[in-house]
């Protein structure tokens, strides 16, 4: 639907390595998503809160390297816009990515604490499909 998710309209991107940023952006353009705000975080972001992230300016942190784990946190995005990002970064081979939609109660949770609780919930779900199998 063209439903706004919760927060600001921006995407938080984290572990994107320099080279792999204007790859994703080329996607962005592809998919119509052009336009969508960016914030790159790295590794001296983590203590951060993630409204504070999703405050900041559009291409702040482009250009810095990124080890932390890969993941694509949405606020403020229609819901058919989530599922076209996320169908494109599939088509596209994109490496794995943890997902994230900003909510009231995350926005208060700090980058690392979410990053862990996302990889947490993968490795769950991993578990679980191959229990299934």
């Amino acid at each position: 639907s063209d439903k706004c998710l919760y927060g600001p309209r921006k995407l938080l991107l984290c572990g994107f390595p320099i080279d792999a940023q204007p790859k994703f952006k080329m996607l962005l353009d592809m998919l119509g998503l052009k336009n969508l705000p960016l914030v790159w975080a790295a590794e001296q972001d983590n203590a951060a809160r993630l409204a504070k992230l999703m405050e900041r300016a559009d291409g702040s942190g482009e250009g810095i390297d990124s080890g932390l784990p890969r993941a694509i946190i949405l606020g403020g995005v229609a819901e058919n816009e989530l599922h076209r990002l996320m169908s494109g970064c599939r088509q596209a081979g994109m490496q794995k990515s943890l997902w994230a939609t900003l909510t009231p109660t995350s926005e208060g949770w700090t980058l690392g604490a979410l990053l862990a609780e996302l990889a947490a919930e993968n490795r769950a779900m991993a578990a679980r499909s191959t229990q299934k199998k």
